[in-house]
């Protein structure tokens, strides 16, 4: 999942960059998308675990009430429309792989 969104932001010093394979934007949308909608459960379960109104819990749901909101936008209909649209994807993507990593540590 990082390699995804690594493939769409770049690498940390990189993050403006355009995506590597421009023309293959609707595959990376695509799998970003899979990515998350995997993802926003299995952080949802976790928050069942977190401490109730910890800072944890509090900040991975409201990442998950943006993640489910980037997954029912769309791309933007204009050039660059797609691309902005991937780097909400990877960014999200993301945030989530922290909480999900980061939180659910014991």
């Amino acid at each position: 999942m990082r390699e995804t969104a690594t493939r769409a932001l770049g690498l940390a010093d990189q993050a403006d960059a355009p995506p590597s394979a421009p023309e293959n934007l609707g595959i990376l949308i695509g799998q970003l998308r899979g990515h998350l909608e995997l993802l926003i459960p299995e952080v949802e379960k976790m928050l069942g675990r977190l401490p109730k109104g910890g800072t944890a819990r509090y900040c991975a749901g409201a990442c998950v009430g943006e993640a489910r909101g980037k997954l029912q936008a769309q791309s933007a209909p204009r050039a660059d429309g797609e691309v902005e649209y991937v780097r909400r994807l990877a960014r999200v993507l993301r945030a989530l792989l922290d909480h999900f990593e980061g939180d659910a540590a014991p």
